[in-house]
């Protein structure tokens, strides 16, 4: 009988001993969740709101258009075309010119700011093998009109110059909301019908910057001199450096449609 009472004196311990351990891990459980007050179950953190501080540009972005590195500031995210949406013929017509032209390109979704905007944007990563860094975004009229500069003007230039063919085009600009400076009207970047380019990496390892080169360098000068003329049979607007100080370190290309088939090549 002594045996068994002390036996179930010893159970009752033990049980006892258990539900203490149990109870004090389960507060040690929403210790670890929380460094507030566990009897008033109030949050340690204030998470507020907003998880994070996000810039929204909209509307006109009041900047100098020949100074692509200030676009630097201002990124945007590209959202993919759907599926459900339909191109007119002329769009559904350039795309083929740029796969004949080939041309690496994304359709984008509609992108609408204001006055600014693309209605049928494309995103160009590449033209056959020549990367375009940062991918730009443009009118599939400006792609199409840039992709056939480039092979039939610059790749044969390069050529025939430094016997290497083209590895990077490097541009600071293309679709951007702006107005020209000083003048308050749309820039082309606007609308997405303008490309600028800071520099032309060649497969040799040549890197040719656009900027005015030196006194002697009659070689890179001659190429820039030469695919700046060039550009003028292919684009309504051609400016560069010696045309203004805004557009010291680079070329600027765009369609602007113009009255009489006017070209400002400068």
């Amino acid at each position: 009988m002594r045996q068994t009472r002390e036996s179930k004196q010893a159970f009752v311990g033990w049980a006892t001993s258990a539900c203490l351990v149990a109870g004090g891990l389960a507060i040690a459980a929403i210790s670890a969740c929380t460094t507030g007050s566990v009897l008033s179950l109030e949050p340690a953190v204030d998470v507020g709101s907003q998880t994070s501080a996000v810039p929204k540009y909209t509307g006109m972005q009041t900047l100098v258009p020949s100074n692509p590195y200030m676009t630097a500031a201002y990124p945007r995210m590209d959202e993919p075309m759907a599926p459900a949406e339909q191109m007119p013929a002329s769009e559904v017509d350039c795309r083929k010119e740029l796969k004949r032209l080939g041309v690496a390109y994304t359709d984008l979704a509609p992108i609408r700011e204001g006055q600014c905007g693309i209605d049928y944007p494309v995103k160009v990563s590449a033209i056959g093998s020549i990367g375009m860094k940062p991918a730009a975004t443009l009118t599939c009229d400006m792609a199409a009109t840039f992709a056939g500069w480039t092979r039939n003007e610059l790749v044969p230039s390069a050529r025939w110059r430094y016997f290497s063919g083209v590895k990077t085009i490097r541009q600071g600009s293309s679709y951007s909301c702006r107005r020209i400076a000083g003048e308050g009207v749309l820039s082309e970047h606007g609308k997405g019908n303008a490309l600028d380019i800071m520099s032309i990496e060649l497969n040799n390892g040549n890197d040719i910057d656009v900027r005015k080169p030196g006194l002697f360098a009659f070689r890179t000068r001659g190429f820039l001199n030469t695919v700046r003329a060039d550009g003028c049979q292919y684009f309504t607007t051609v400016l560069g450096p010696g045309y203004n100080y805004d557009h010291r370190n680079h070329f600027h290309f765009d369609i602007k449609n113009r009255k009489n088939g006017y070209r400002a090549c400068r």
